[in-house]
């Protein structure tokens, strides 16, 4: 584990940005931050349902805004690879439609990064022109918003 520069690992805006040090990974960050949003995702939906995963997601994205605002103005970084709250709050928009199902859970995981990692228009428009903590943010929400609506269309094809 890395120590980012200008603000201690203990540092609850660490800590929460980099999604329990899971972004400070030395190989393949954003995808060790997805897998690790994956249980806290199960669990929401196993004892609450959608609409607390739901609620997750809005709490996960505003504590994201704020951490990451507080990691890149103490780093100097404009978006450091290790910040993967935003990972977490776009993985579990996929989820919503996925629930507990295994099959389901795998692929949600999976178009989340594919949009995530490839980033289609307006993904990288978003990606490219909005700035600061919220831009760091939002890419990732429309990244699961797709990856969502994909997994819609997959499950309604499904017999």
């Amino acid at each position: 584990m890395s120590k980012p520069k200008g603000i201690s690992n203990a540092h609850p805006a660490v800590i929460l940005s980099t999604w329990f040090w899971t972004g400070l990974s030395p190989k393949a960050p954003g995808t060790m931050g997805s897998l690790a949003a994956l249980p806290f995702g199960f669990l929401l939906l196993h004892f609450g349902g959608q609409l607390l995963l739901l609620e997750g997601i809005i709490v996960v994205f505003c504590i994201g805004v704020w951490s990451t605002h507080v990691y890149v103005t103490r780093s100097g970084k404009s978006d450091p690879g290790e910040v993967v709250i935003d990972e977490v709050a776009g993985q579990w928009i996929p989820l919503l439609v996925a629930g507990t199902n295994p099959l389901l859970y795998l692929l949600g995981f999976a178009l989340f990064r594919l949009f995530d990692i490839w980033k289609p228009f307006p993904i990288s428009w978003l990606d490219q022109n909005v700035k600061g903590a919220f831009g760091v943010m939002i890419d990732d929400i429309l990244a699961g918003l797709v990856a969502l609506g994909v997994l819609i269309i997959i499950i309604e094809a499904l017999p």
